[in-house]
């Protein structure tokens, strides 16, 4: 039961046009870093398109899609019509007038400070503005999906919480929690600087409460991909989800442990000691049990699926699996790419090892690999699943879905493992030019030549997907059953309430926040000897 289609489609069809736009930025800064090009001369235009490229990823993209994808859970969850739908086309035009605010100083060459806004690099202050806006319209679905849940609780008592619904609540009180730290920064240490209130900034205080979000909005972009996993795949390709029990706690892990662990983006940060440094990298290592839950629960459950198809031996199974199906492929590929991104990241977590890659393309690699490749290829999974309910029109075309699909994993799997190598010589990220005729970094350029090929597959992938969706919407008419979920082996008839809410957890995940974070945030906030003048971007009158 969708009532709420237009909302739905609105959030997603605005998400995957600045998904595009975005793609084309990134891949024409990969272009111009190569040997393939001419250096073009201003390096401002390459911070000019970063900033564009990564706040949209970062907040703009994956917001809208959790969004569309939570009210599109809440509807088909819950078997009721949307509470507060226009709270939700507010939060929606809210997110939109943002994203426009905050990147027309973006283009004008005004706020070229990357989505990690770099105090004590100043920009604009209508760029800051513009992404508050969006971090508050993301809040409005936040606190309508708890309503939403509120009032199903309310008349169905003792239930189980459907677990998809869970699962979504849990992600949208993980963004909640996560955006503050942001906004923290933004809204005392950024923009009474930016907008000529003082001259002056902590930087090492905004850099905490920016580590605040910056590594749990990892997981966050991660949720509705965890979903599709545990909530999709096992019902596309005929199976059952092997636990409903090991799915919710997988999802109350990551509300627990996903925050604490953000200092450990700080590890070369003096302001911060040494023992909150090893705390937040062994809270990092926790992260790694509801993943490693989360693959043997989905590896059983397709396996399930695979022996209903036929499959008989120990690998049987593999064989019997439906590889023609868009969402079977994309999930394998997702899976391959959460391995090797994540096994990238026990380097990053690792106080003594990360200084052997920091600040490194080999960053940039893990992060676009778990992002732009284990994530993103789920989102394209979700938007082929849902669009015939959204739309009324079959997507019929799988041959055009699996190139789309294959391009991807191959583009991200070329785009990423050169940059991975070529952090590991020592190649800073985030630089606009690079002399390779120089001996010292001639061995570099064959990789990053092969990285910036990669680009274009994913160029021409994003470029396939929109076509995919937009050919959906001439196919002939058809009337879909319900969107459902996928069912469990043993579906819960009673479930223990640690189990069916969130309120034990989302204590647990403040208490742990305050502890992790407080005393390096008081520490620096009652220093007077830490503040540095601010260095605006861009043209002042």
């Amino acid at each position: 039961m969708l009532n709420s289609r237009r909302l739905i489609l609105a959030h997603f069809w605005l998400a995957f046009v600045v998904f595009g736009l975005a793609l084309v930025l990134g891949a024409w800064q990969m272009f111009i870093r190569s040997p393939l090009a001419h250096w073009i001369s201003n390096p401002e235009w390459y911070y000019r398109s970063l900033t564009a490229h990564g706040t949209v990823m970062g907040y703009v993209f994956p917001t809208l899609v959790a969004m569309g994808f939570g009210y599109a859970i809440s509807e088909s969850a819950l078997k009721q019509p949307l509470v507060g739908r226009r709270w939700a086309w507010a939060g929606f035009l809210m997110i939109v007038v943002g994203a426009v605010m905050a990147m027309i100083p973006v283009s004008m060459g005004l706020a070229s400070v990357l989505y990690t806004f770099y105090p004590p690099l100043i920009g604009n202050p209508f760029y800051y503005v513009g992404v508050v806006l969006v971090v508050v319209g993301s809040w409005f679905w936040v606190a309508l999906m708890s309503v939403n849940l509120y009032v199903w609780k309310r008349a169905n008592p003792g239930e189980p919480v459907p677990f998809a619904m869970f699962a979504n609540v849990a992600g949208s009180y993980l963004w909640g929690w996560t955006a503050v730290g942001a906004a923290l920064e933004l809204l005392f240490q950024i923009i009474p600087v930016a907008f000529g209130l003082r001259a002056t900034i902590d930087a090492g205080l905004a850099r905490i409460f920016f580590s605040w979000t910056l590594h749990a909005i990892v997981y966050f972009w991660l949720m509705p991909t965890y979903i599709a996993y545990y909530a999709i795949v096992p019902r596309s390709i005929g199976g059952k989800l092997y636990s409903d029990t090991m799915g919710r706690i997988a999802f109350i892990l990551f509300l627990v442990v996903a925050m604490p662990i953000g200092i450990h983006h700080t590890f070369s940060d003096p302001q911060v000691g040494s023992a909150f440094k090893f705390i937040h990298s062994a809270f990092t290592s926790l992260v790694a049990l509801p993943t490693l839950l989360t693959v043997f629960t989905i590896c059983a459950s397709v396996e399930i699926a695979g022996r209903l198809r036929g499959g008989r031996g120990a690998f049987g199974w593999l064989a019997a699996l439906p590889w023609d199906n868009p969402i079977m492929l994309a999930t394998a590929f997702s899976f391959v790419m959460l391995g090797f991104g994540g096994a990238g990241g026990l380097i990053n977590m690792s106080y003594q090892l990360d200084e052997s890659i920091h600040n490194t393309q080999w960053i940039t690699g893990h992060f676009h690999l778990i992002f732009g490749g284990a994530i993103v290829i789920m989102y394209f999974a979700i938007a082929y699943d849902l669009w015939p309910h959204l739309t009324g029109r079959a997507l019929d075309n799988f041959r055009l879905m699996r190139v789309q699909l294959w391009l991807w994993f191959i583009g991200m799997i070329v785009t990423t493992f050169p940059w991975h190598y070529v952090g590991i010589l020592g190649m800073p990220r985030r630089m606009a030019y690079f002399d390779y005729a120089d001996p010292a970094l001639a061995s570099e350029a064959m990789p990053v030549i092969l990285s910036a090929f990669g680009g274009f597959l994913l160029l021409i992938s994003g470029a396939l997907f929109l076509i995919v969706l937009a050919g959906g919407q001439r196919a002939p008419q058809v009337k879909p059953e319900d969107y459902s979920f996928a069912m469990a082996v043993h579906p819960p008839t009673r479930l223990p309430a640690v189990l069916n809410g969130h309120l034990l957890w989302v204590s647990l995940m403040v208490a742990l926040t305050i502890t992790n974070y407080g005393f390096p945030i008081a520490q620096l906030a009652v220093r007077q000897d830490t503040s540095v003048p601010a260095f605006y971007v861009g043209v002042r009158k």
